[in-house]
């Protein structure tokens, strides 16, 4: 590695383990009608923020654009610039969430979030990217696994290409399932690991560790222990991605489980990674779902 990229590098890491957001360890996703409703309705927004600085979450991946909308960021600049300015005032980081049509409009969407934070004030624009690209949810993936996540990171090494261009300094990262760790491909020439090739070429990754207890083989420290493994010897920061929606396998899901359960299961896992500096908290799928989810527990309904 060049001093220059030696630098580049360690500038990013400092800029995510250093930041007060970061260090408070907890993100959420807001996909498009809780996004779009949050945006509409300034009252609920309000609320929303609030709720979630009590709940400790500093880091917001609001939804930002999609194949179907025609470019939200730029027919709705405005309403954008005056939610993520409010999450600003509350504390709270904004990172643009982009996908899934990541084969054929990801540059395009890329590109808007760009655009959009040249155009605005420093209180208004993205702190980052996060992007949900899945190509495991492409038909063929079976047949085709290793060429369509060739075409995944060269589509990264693309838009990390477009980043540089705009000398911004936006923080871009994917979320990753956990098991990318144990797939090897060969990609420019050298054959690793999807999780290495990745976290070698993002600013930052959040590995989605689904599941709702954090010890045994099948838990969230054993899967996650290779992802930041190898995070650490790429100098990368990494959250841990984790689920409370109701439907899907209900080992990944902490819907049937208790508030209690959740406290202990990430006090668990944070301790058990708590030397490793690529370690830098959890991510919650999704803001929906978790307001659902608080509301149960306040009303003591668990388990159903």
């Amino acid at each position: 590695m060049t001093t220059a990229r030696k630098v580049a590098a360690l500038l990013v890491w400092m800029a995510l383990t250093i930041s007060p957001a970061m260090a408070a360890d907890r993100a959420t996703w807001i996909w498009k009608a809780d996004a779009m409703h949050l945006i509409d309705h300034p009252s609920d927004g309000r609320q929303a923020l609030s709720m979630l600085r009590r709940r400790h979450i500093t880091t917001l991946y609001l939804y930002a654009d999609a194949i179907h909308d025609h470019g939200l960021l730029v027919r709705r600049a405005a309403d954008y610039r005056y939610f993520i300015k409010r999450a600003h005032e509350a504390g709270l980081r904004v990172f643009a969430l982009l996908g899934p049509d990541w084969r054929t409009k990801a540059t395009t969407m890329f590109q808007r979030v760009l655009d959009y934070n040249r155009s605005s004030s420093p209180s208004e624009r993205f702190d980052g990217v996060n992007l949900d690209i899945e190509p495991y949810n492409i038909d063929g993936w079976s047949r085709n696994k290793r060429t369509l996540l060739r075409q995944y990171l060269n589509l990264g090494s693309a838009l990390m290409d477009l980043k540089r261009a705009s000398r911004q300094t936006i923080l871009v990262g994917p979320a990753i399932p956990f098991w990318f760790a144990d797939i090897s491909v060969r990609w420019r020439g050298v054959s690793d690991s999807v999780t290495r090739h990745v976290l070698a070429m993002y600013d930052y990754a959040v590995v989605m560790d689904y599941r709702n207890h954090a010890a045994g083989g099948d838990g969230m420290i054993e899967h996650a222990a290779a992802s930041l493994a190898i995070a650490r010897r790429q100098g990368k920061p990494v959250l841990l991605g984790i689920d409370v929606e109701p439907g899907g396998l209900g080992k990944a899901s902490f819907w049937r489980r208790t508030e209690g359960d959740m406290d202990h299961a990430l006090s668990q896992t944070k301790q058990a990674f708590q030397t490793n500096p690529a370690f830098t908290g959890f991510a919650i799928e999704d803001y929906g779902a978790y307001r659902d989810w608080l509301t149960r527990q306040a009303r003591g309904v668990s388990g159903k």
